[in-house]
């Protein structure tokens, strides 16, 4: 199915099948994705029906059990054929990228060289699975007794992915969650179902059971059905807050790792190198059209250098190859469809009207939106209150290091944050006042290993996601009680 997915002639719709207890389904209801930036259809998902989602539940519920009796070593061999195998099939995901998101391939290298180091980190992970020899003969009432435990997998996972970074973002849920030894549905994202159909099979072409994983296509219903199955033991979702809370609605009692949204700030401090910050905030504001959750949204600078770091920055912006997704050379492809890019020029346009200078950019073509950087907006301004997720950087300037930690804790969002500064103290000082999950000194808010804890606070969500705190919340910590005998003395 990989070949069939992978190898489609240019030209041609790409069919994204359903996998459903262990079976490819193209056959049924259907939903084309048409490519922002070729306006053209794309691809073609078989979209799931309703007893769709009660037989994968179940047959998800019936597989864990095939899943859970492979040991570390073979996921982890499976893991890492998998990574090999999406590192020689790079250029094959970074077009089909370009086509669903309109994301240029460069960018779409980039993120299948992740896919694969995620991969074999999450194999380095499943090797690590082990459990404890406790401690109980350190109390009286434990005296002449042994105590083990050991993380045992938690059955059922629900990957819950965003268009934004399909095949990286699955790569983590899905290699985490195999990792640990579950059986795994995962939820494609409407825009993205030929690139999550392909990660899928890569999988399985790598040696993973077919109990191992099912996809299913759809929009809100079909997660909101799938959240709510009994059958399901963990749900990762990755999307905005809004949706989130929906899925804790729809989940109930039952465990979450949510990766919701951002509205990411970087502070330039006056000790700063203002050109080195400017080259950064510009290459990092608009990959992949700034549609990621810790994209450059808001870049707080020194009054003192805020016009010479507005000028640079415009330099830097303008400089960006704007055009087809496809072209090797292109900086920056469209974003994800037309009323997005249209949503983010009417907040620039308001930002403007209400006093802020758009210093470059401000025009789209369909969903191709101009690099836009929007100087000196009201504190107010959507561009900066509200999670802006395109290709757009708002530049404001602060007067004391006080205030702008301050000002930056007044988003709902605490996702990521980024610092330019040479000066220690402001260094551990923004680490402990900030409220985000992660600060990056030296570099914008976007800078993001796949192996390092990530998620956030507030309404950026909680638990973290890289395949080491994955594992843990995709397994149980399971104790056997020996009575009557004990390694530790028995008086």
């Amino acid at each position: 199915m990989l070949s069939a997915i992978l190898d489609t002639p240019p030209g041609t719709v790409v069919a994204a099948p359903s996998l459903l207890a262990g079976i490819w389904l193209s056959d049924g209801p259907a939903a084309e994705r048409v490519g922002p930036y070729t306006r053209a259809v794309v691809s073609r998902a078989r979209v799931a029906e309703r007893a769709d989602v009660r037989l994968a539940a179940e047959y998800a519920r019936a597989g864990a059990r095939t899943v859970a009796r492979l040991s570390p070593a073979t996921r982890a061999t499976v893991l890492e054929r998998a990574a090999v195998l999406a590192a020689d099939r790079r250029e094959e995901f970074a077009r089909l990228l370009a086509l669903e998101l309109g994301k240029p391939v460069k960018d779409g290298r980039g993120e299948l060289d992740r896919v694969a180091d995620t991969l074999h980190v999450c194999a380095a992970e499943a090797r690590r699975i082990g459990g404890d020899l406790l401690p109980v003969a350190g109390w009286a009432r434990g005296v002449g007794n042994t105590a083990l435990t050991y993380r045992a997998p938690a059955g059922v996972a629900l990957a819950i992915t965003p268009f934004n970074a399909p095949a990286n973002l699955l790569a983590h849920k899905l290699g985490a969650s195999f990792a640990a030894g579950n059986s795994t549905v995962v939820k494609a994202p409407p825009q993205a179902p030929a690139v999550s159909a392909a990660l899928v099979a890569l999988l399985l072409e790598a040696g993973a059971p077919e109990e191992s994983v099912q996809l299913l296509h759809g929009g809100g219903d079909v997660g909101a059905a799938l959240c709510a199955a009994p059958e399901v033991a963990v749900i990762s979702f990755t999307g905005s807050a809004e949706t989130g809370a929906a899925v804790a609605r729809a989940a109930g009692a039952k465990r979450l790792v949510l990766e919701l949204g951002g509205n990411a700030a970087t502070i330039v401090c006056e000790d700063a190198d203002l050109a080195e910050a400017a080259r950064v905030c510009a290459r990092t504001g608009y990959t992949n059209s700034g549609q990621s959750c810790i994209s450059v949204q808001r870049v707080y600078v020194a009054r003192e250098c805020f016009d010479t770091f507005v000028d640079l920055l415009t330099k830097e912006v303008a400089a960006l190859r704007v055009g087809d997704p496809l072209d090797p050379g292109t900086d920056v492809g469209s974003m994800v469809d037309e009323r997005a890019a249209a949503r983010v020029l009417n907040w620039a346009t308001e930002a403007a009207g209400g006093g802020a200078r758009i210093t470059v950019g401000g025009t789209r073509d369909g969903a191709t939106l101009a690099p836009t950087v929007v100087a000196g907006p009201r504190a107010d301004a959507d561009v900066v209150t509200r999670e802006v997720f395109g290709a757009l950087v708002a530049v404001l300037p602060y007067d004391s290091f006080g205030s702008v930690l301050r000002t930056c804790n007044t988003s709902r969002f605490g996702l990521q944050a980024g610092i330019f500064t040479r000066d220690l103290e402001r260094i551990l000082t923004a680490w402990r006042e900030l409220e985000v999950g992660g600060l990056v000194v030296n570099g914008s808010s976007n800078f993001r290993l796949d192996h390092v804890p990530f998620g956030g606070v507030k309404d950026s969500g909680f638990g973290r996601e890289s395949p080491r705190c994955m594992v843990e919340d995709y397994t149980v910590i399971k104790t056997l009680l020996i009575r009557g005998l004990s390694i530790w003395g028995e008086q």
